[in-house]
């Protein structure tokens, strides 16, 4: 039977399967969080903006309360494997609905991020280009990187995992030399660690430079989105991940520190003041060759470059799950055939930040404060939202399987993250203006959260027509390739059983077609005294082999299994019970009555 070419191919809408270990995993999710860039743009932002000390241990403890969240955020990933992430985790814990809402923050949340990179990268390596007597401007140097990353968004995940390990080893030793050049010439000659003082925590500021902080480790969490490429991913996620936030945490926690040591505990706010972002250029210069530090320059673009392949990876593949499973069209859902990297996903990635580009440079509009530092802000706002949820999710979801984890793993790290992040979430949200540096009476202290919000509704809204509309499509939410739905599976109407297993087909060694209305048998009817085999106790079980050896009739009961002709053994043809119409004076042979297909009951029942 030809194939139905409406429906996408299954080698097309599948990610390339064992790409990434847990190395290549965790070089995507910690350069997401970029730490070079982290040291010397929102360190020193810290310093300066806040006017607190406190600035490594905020960056310990944040680190502690995202490692508790992941604790159970791992945990589901050894249960779910979907590229969906987030969208997937809250479809299973809290439902369909929410993970529809979900899904439809996650989509602005890092596309925003993504885009805001490239104004940084822009700026910074016009700034380096500059220092080789090359005069470039922002825009031209964002195109480049786009065009970069455009093009390893559609080749091999591994390739571009390579990428990103030898940027981000690079990346890790240079901020690691520049730490130690630090610490070894302290300010007045001796290393204090008044700036690790556990008591700083209690001071007033605590709450906006944890703000600021966790911007910082946002891009951890996008390692579960490789899961479906990884290797073993049950085992490779979970371990990439706990070890993307504690380098990312030890990273930005000792350079903080080190930083305080060379400019001095007492002085580091106004050098921060004064320095800005070339803070560290200024402390090491002195103690290194000069290369050493125009390196640091040329490692501080390329970690902005990590960190928008990572992103570009993420949201590609979000939009791929989405489509994959219906709830974006079925055109998101496909794969390069090759390469296995979500064609759609990622070219409509690259347009859109294309698009923005273009209206920042035509209006002439600042990239370093409302390309970068808005649309980073704002997305990663986005995705502290989503995390908040997914934390609810894991609560939710492990007390509805209460064996599957142990107590820790499924319900007290999950509540302590729901509530740390709460905290943190609700000072983001009422403190959003002055991270954004608008005035009081300002639409941009609400418009922000209120956009996520509508986002949100949307989603919902989107969900509920799914539900009414397109029912099979609704239960494949958040399900993904290994669900064992077929999300356009027919079903009879009237039927409300769950769509049939993709897998339970396949085994069958048939596909699902349409089959006649009215069974037309080519043998004639057994007489009444001839009549040797029994009815069938099952509609769709075979005719007794060893009684329909005695039929008498000029024809063969029918073959068994069926021929392609006839329809799949576990269905009863649509419309009216099938008889067959017997000689006068003899009874009439009937079939039992129809039924609709049944199949077991999949693991999540509808929501």
């Amino acid at each position: 039977m030809a194939r139905d070419m409406t429906e996408p191919d299954i080698v097309s809408t599948a990610l390339a399967r064992n790409r990434l270990g847990v190395p290549s995993v965790v070089f995507f999710g910690v350069a997401g969080a970029a730490p070079l860039t982290v040291v010397i743009g929102a360190i020193t932002t810290i310093y300066a903006v806040v006017g607190n000390t406190a600035v490594p241990v905020v960056y310990l403890v944040v680190a502690g309360i995202l490692s508790i969240f992941t604790v159970g955020f791992v945990a589901m990933s050894r249960h779910i494997v979907n590229s969906g992430a987030f969208y997937s985790y809250i479809s299973h814990g809290l439902g369909r609905i929410p993970g529809v809402g979900a899904a439809f923050v996650a989509l602005p949340a890092y596309a925003l991020m993504q885009i805001g990179l490239f104004g940084l990268f822009g700026v910074v390596a016009s700034g380096v280009l500059d220092g080789l007597g090359l005069q470039v401007g922002w825009f031209t140097c964002a195109i480049a990187a786009w065009v970069l990353v455009a093009v390893l968004g559609l080749l091999w995940v591994d390739l571009s995992g390579k990428v990103l390990a030898v940027l981000l080893i690079a990346e890790i030793v240079i901020v690691l030399v520049y730490d130690v050049v630090m610490v070894a010439n302290p300010a007045g000659g001796s290393v204090s660690f008044s700036t690790l003082a556990p008591a700083q925590v209690f001071t007033p500021e605590v709450a906006a430079m944890m703000v600021l902080a966790i911007g910082g480790f946002v891009g951890f969490e996008a390692t579960v989105v490789l899961s479906e490429e990884a290797k073993d991913p049950r085992r490779t996620i979970a371990r990439a991940t706990h070890w993307a936030v504690i380098l990312a945490g030890l990273l930005c926690g000792l350079s903080a520190w080190a930083m305080s040591v060379g400019a001095g505990p007492g002085n580091i706010v106004a050098a921060a003041r004064a320095e800005q972002t070339d803070l560290v250029f200024a402390l090491v210069g002195p103690h290194l060759p000069e290369a050493l530090v125009n390196l640091g320059y040329v490692l501080f673009m390329t970690s902005i470059f990590a960190a928008l392949l990572a992103f570009h990876a993420a949201v590609a593949r979000y939009q791929f799950a989405l489509g994959r499973e219906g709830v974006l069209p079925r055109t998101w859902g496909y794969t390069h055939p090759r390469t296995g990297a979500p064609i759609v996903g990622s070219l409509s990635q690259s347009l859109l930040a294309l698009g923005v580009l273009v209206v920042y440079r035509v209006t002439g509009a600042d990239p370093l404060v409302y390309l970068f530092a808005w649309l980073t802000v704002v997305g990663g706002l986005g995705v502290l939202i989503l995390m908040w949820s997914a934390s609810a999710a894991v609560i939710a979801f492990f007390l509805r399987h209460r064996h599957q984890e142990n107590v820790w793993r499924g319900q007290v790290s999950p509540i302590i993250a729901f509530l740390l992040l709460s905290i943190i979430l609700f000072a983001t949200v009422y403190g959003l203006g002055d991270l954004l540096q608008v005035e009081a009476g300002s639409i941009f202290h609400w418009l922000f959260p209120t956009g996520y919000a509508v986002c949100a509704v949307l989603g919902f809204v989107w969900a509920v027509v799914m539900r009414a509309a397109r029912p099979e499509v609704y239960a494949a939410i958040g399900r993904g390739a290994d669900s064992g739905f077929v999300a356009d599976a027919p079903r009879l109407k009237g039927s409300h059983t769950e769509p049939i297993s993709a897998r339970a087909m396949l085994a069958a060694g048939a596909t699902p077609r349409e089959a006649p209305s009215e069974p037309s048998p080519d043998w004639d009817a057994p007489t009444e005294a001839s009549a040797p085999w029994s009815i069938p106790s099952q509609p769709s079980a075979p005719w007794d082999e060893q009684s329909s050896s005695n039929w008498p009739g000029p024809a063969e009961p029918p073959p068994w299994p069926p021929s392609p002709e006839q329809p799949p053994p576990w269905r009863t043809p649509p419309g009216p019970s099938a008889s067959w119409d017997a000689p006068p004076g003899h009874r009439r042979w009937e079939t039992p009555p129809e039924q609709p297909w049944e199949t077991p009951p999949e693991p999540s029942r509808w929501k």
